[in-house]
């Protein structure tokens, strides 16, 4: 899957685009709209705050941070282990696991709160009242998705296509 940005100077304008790129064969799930807040979208696909927050790379960056610090502590427990205690390896892969969801919960709660990286770029855009689609779709369909948006909705600014789509529901 690839994802596609479009920038749009109207809802009326996205609602348009949304329908067009269904009747393509896009479903609903893989549509999102980032409008301005405050902005009422009434039927458009909104972009749910793991689209518009920074929640999966924060969460990678705390599995990965997580599981080496549990692995660590691991060996550590393994190698010097308390006081009549015998530790194997079953010790230490459950010591790295936990570490592992330990980062990944709390980096969760962090990353949730954070505004997505990806969309930085377009942040000035949608303040002024221009409303961003995100449309992720297979990549052997990407260019006949982009031409019949340009074909139909001029209007519809490509803003560039991401390599794959981030982690999403």
């Amino acid at each position: 899957m690839r994802r596609i940005y479009f920038l749009v100077p109207s809802i009326e304008a996205a609602r348009s685009i949304v329908h067009d790129v269904q009747r393509e064969g896009i479903e609903e799930k893989h549509i999102h709209v980032v409008a301005k807040e405050g902005t009422a979208l009434e039927d458009l696909p909104e972009a749910t705050l793991i689209q518009k927050s920074d929640l999966i790379p924060s969460i990678e960056r705390g599995v990965a941070a997580g599981g080496l610090v549990g692995l660590l502590a691991g060996m550590a427990a393994v190698t010097f282990p308390p006081a009549g205690l015998v530790l194997g390896g079953g010790a230490l892969l459950g010591i790295t696991v936990f570490g592992a969801g330990f980062g990944a919960w709390m980096s969760s709660m962090v990353g949730i709160s954070i505004p997505s990286g990806r969309l930085d770029r377009f942040e000035k855009a949608i303040g002024q009242g221009e409303v961003l689609l995100l449309l992720d779709v297979p990549k052997d369909r990407v260019e006949a998705v982009e031409a019949a948006v340009k074909r139909h909705h001029p209007e519809a600014d490509l803003q560039g296509v991401e390599a794959s789509v981030p982690l999403t529901p």
